[in-house]
């Protein structure tokens, strides 16, 4: 089965072909960082309109690139939800007019659940059930997965979600969009000990986190703060450690609590050097397993929705005669499909 497989659903496009027994044909990446840099994040009305402006010519691209023709494709997968309206209308509309033009079923992806199937494009797959930590713009969620399709949110971050954090933490100190890459690569620069910035909800029971807070408390030290450059890269090596720990605790509360063997992490933030690290040396002190992506599958990309959809199109899911976008869709709300 060979899928074609689009992710529209904030600022960048991302189109795919994934073959089923041959994996991965061939994939395209166009990213707007540059287009929404002024505007310190995401504009909705100008992240539509370069979807429309790079759909096609992305599409072409990659049935070129794959040697594949219209009759070949066996599915369509594109990005129904979450994300932002105009952006998912986009890929949406563009997969089903492929599907009826090229006379093969299509179906709407759950952008998370993409993210969470991610790893399983790597040799080294985790084996269900596995406890799973999405880290992302707009996510944070531990979710315990024990089939495809069946999934338990089991903590969450009540306001801010961690990549939100970094961009607005970012954008107080003056640095670019987005802020993660930015104040990670600060953060090596920063003194180890000048701040010691709070753990957010560390010392109460359960799994939900916030953040929130945590960027009161650096928007105050950098207020008072004699705002040097020094002085910058301490704030973000001393937010990042902040972020680092709580999601490691939480992580390792879930995984006591699930009994699970294996975790996974994934999202765009799960790209992050430190937050790996703190990860992999968890799993290592308890004989854990961590499993994640390759960097360029942790950001939005259309080969995670290639995926998942063929195996959501192989359990015999597909698209009815219309179609729907579903800006907020819990990830708890999907059907269960099956086991990998």
């Amino acid at each position: 089965m060979r899928i074609l497989g689009i992710e529209t659903s904030c600022d960048e496009t991302g189109i795919a072909i994934y073959d089923e027994q041959k994996g991965l044909l061939a994939e395209a990446l166009y990213s707007q960082i540059s287009l929404h840099a002024d505007y310190g994040g995401v504009v909705p009305e100008l992240a539509s309109r370069d979807h429309v402006r790079r759909i096609i010519p992305l599409i072409q691209q990659v049935m070129k690139e794959a040697q594949c023709q219209p009759d070949e494709i066996d599915g369509i997968a594109y990005t129904a939800g979450p994300g932002l309206m105009g952006a998912l209308m986009v890929g949406a509309a563009v997969g089903r007019s492929l599907a009826w033009t090229w006379k093969c079923p299509s179906i709407g992806i759950h952008h998370m659940e993409g993210h969470l199937l991610a790893p399983m494009l790597e040799e080294n797959k985790p084996d269900l059930p596995f406890l799973a930590l999405l880290v992302s713009g707009g996510h944070t969620l531990l979710v315990d997965v024990t089939a495809i399709g069946q999934y338990k949110i089991i903590g969450e971050s009540l306001d801010d979600a961690v990549g939100e954090a970094f961009d607005k933490t970012a954008k107080m100190l003056g640095l670019s969009y987005p802020g993660g890459p930015i104040i990670s690569e600060l953060a090596k620069q920063g003194a180890t000990d000048r701040y010691q910035f709070p753990r957010p909800m560390v010392n109460r029971p359960g799994l939900d986190m916030s953040f929130s807070g945590l960027k009161t408390f650096v928007l105050n030290t950098w207020t008072e703060s004699d705002q040097s450059d020094q002085t910058k890269a301490d704030i973000a090596y001393a937010f990042q450690e902040a972020v680092v720990d709580t999601l490691t605790i939480k992580c390792k509360r879930a995984l006591k609590q699930t009994g699970y063997q294996q975790l996974v992490i994934a999202g765009g933030v799960s790209a992050n050097q430190q937050l790996r690290k703190r990860l992999i040396e968890l799993a290592q002190a308890a004989s854990l397993e961590v499993f994640y992506p390759r960097p360029q599958y942790c950001t939005d990309n259309g080969v995670m929705i290639a995926y998942a959809g063929l195996l959501r199109l192989k359990a015999g899911e597909q698209d009815g005669e219309g179609f729907e976008t579903i800006p907020r869709w819990p990830l708890g709300d999907l059907k269960r499909v099956g086991s990998l």
